[in-house]
């Protein structure tokens, strides 16, 4: 069933499951959902004192996870648009031959397709090459270091995610979206740090967050500016 309670101006529902438990929990997805499992016999009274009390912390979190919303306009694949690269801005330069290529050259990143409607998938390959290779250097010192915390990730892979800009399997794989190739190397390394941190603690509890102000003293101002720049 859901619920939801007011605190100050903002409204924050809830999906109530009653369990066999001894103590009532409150996790928060990273869809956001506000998820609470109660004991069989606890009062929705009791449950919604409760979520009013962790209000603060519910909030943290669910900015926490939409900071990992990719939100980039719909683009058209023309002659003079601006295309991000690892933050900085890029006009594209198309032109039509045989021999297709993309290539990076000055403030200018030069397409040549065989046809227009090419220019897409030649720039979609271009920034998936790309991540792969720069993605996998800037994660290898980064776990290097948390290799202190006996933990290493099985395996990174890169996977399109509509409302995601990173994630990790129960099994230690991280996943990321290749989208943050268009961010700076400081927003890539806060969301693998971030992804890190996930493997030592799997909860947003206040150890990960302590965790990973100690690996990446200056992380916020990564999450804020990813916000900003793929908004």
């Amino acid at each position: 069933m859901t619920a939801a309670i007011q605190f100050g101006s903002k409204t924050i529902d809830f999906r109530l499951v009653y369990s066999d438990r001894k103590s009532l929990g409150i996790t928060v997805t990273p869809e956001m959902e506000v998820l609470v499992k109660a004991p069989i016999d606890t009062s929705m009274e009791k449950i919604k004192e409760k979520v009013r009390k962790k209000a603060p912390w519910i909030i943290k979190q669910q900015s926490f996870f939409l900071s990992f919303q990719p939100k980039t306009p719909q683009r058209k694949y023309v002659s003079g648009e601006t295309h991000l690269y690892l933050g900085r801005q890029y006009r594209l330069q198309i032109s039509i031959g045989k021999e297709e290529s993309v290539k990076l050259k000055g403030k200018f990143i030069e397409v040549t397709a065989s046809e227009k409607s090419r220019v897409k998938d030649l720039l979609s390959d271009w920034y998936l090459q790309h991540a792969r290779t720069k993605f996998h250097a800037i994660a290898a010192p980064l776990i290097g270091r948390f290799r202190k915390h006996k933990v290493e990730p099985s395996s990174i892979v890169l996977r399109e995610m509509p409302t995601r800009w990173g994630s990790c399997t129960p099994k230690g794989k991280i996943i990321l979206n290749p989208e943050l190739i268009k961010a700076p190397k400081g927003c890539i390394e806060y969301v693998i740090v971030h992804e890190l941190c996930h493997l030592v603690y799997h909860d947003h509890t206040q150890k990960f967050l302590d965790l990973q102000t100690k690996e990446m003293k200056d992380w916020g101002k990564w999450k804020m500016k990813l916000e900003a720049l793929l908004a």
